[in-house]
């Protein structure tokens, strides 16, 4: 039986506290500031690479230079922590449980209501490998293996797809038309040509599809960029 239910968390606008000053709290806060978080970073000494996403971020963050203190988690959705000092440790987990926050404490599986996978994106496509904190070695190694199966252009690829797929819904095609149109969609050549740099011939290719369905397509569709597409309406 699994232990943990995997899920994809919408963290933009919410409040994140980050507390730690190693690497691994920089690889955190720039992730979740990527995502669009509220990161709060707390740490009385921050190594180079974070002192880096600092510098980076900038406004983005809410730092406090200090070590954590009780009450610190007011108003957090999502608490990391890096440490491994046992007090500070039993610190944050009684006051995330007594909060009902969602906490990790990185590489404490026993003191974690959830844990973080091992990510491949392709913005919009996002690829979780975990082991359920057994190996993250394995799943880091399995992700890497992915990276050379999913190209960067499978996001213009699904940028594009989800372009055809506005067009198949307002044009009114039924989802079996649908469903057929991207099983030749996905099929066809046209994730070769983006990912050869060919884009205008990505989009001639995906307007002839679209046609064979009764879809009308104006000609600037073959001139529009891709990337101007929403990344969030994915084809299914």
């Amino acid at each position: 039986m699994p232990n943990y239910y995997p899920i994809m968390l919408d963290v933009r606008g919410r409040r994140v506290v980050v507390i730690g000053g190693d690497r691994i709290a920089a690889e955190k806060v720039r992730a979740f500031a990527a995502c669009g978080a509220r990161v709060c970073l707390i740490a009385p000494e921050w190594c180079v690479e974070l002192g880096q996403v600092v510098q980076e971020l900038g406004p983005q963050l809410e730092l406090q230079r200090r070590p954590y203190q009780t009450g610190d988690l007011e108003g957090a959705f999502v608490v990391i922590a890096t440490t491994r000092e046992p007090e500070l440790v039993e610190a944050v987990w009684s006051e995330a449980q007594q909060r009902g926050q969602l906490l990790n404490i990185v590489d404490l599986p026993e003191r974690c209501n959830f844990i973080t996978p091992s990510i491949l994106r392709r913005d919009p496509l996002t690829v979780a490998v975990s082991t359920e904190g057994v190996s993250p070695g394995l799943a880091k190694l399995i992700r890497q293996e992915l990276e050379q199966h999913f190209s960067p252009a499978y996001g213009a690829f699904l940028r594009l797809a989800a372009e055809a797929r506005a067009l198949l819904r307002t044009q009114g095609v039924t989802y079996e038309q649908r469903d057929a149109f991207f099983q030749e969609f996905y099929r066809s050549p046209v994730l070769a040509h983006l990912e050869a740099g060919a884009e205008a011939e990505a989009r001639a290719l995906t307007a002839e599809l679209l046609r064979r369905y009764g879809v009308e397509v104006a000609h600037s569709f073959d001139e529009k960029s891709a990337g101007a597409a929403d990344g969030r309406s994915l084809a299914s």
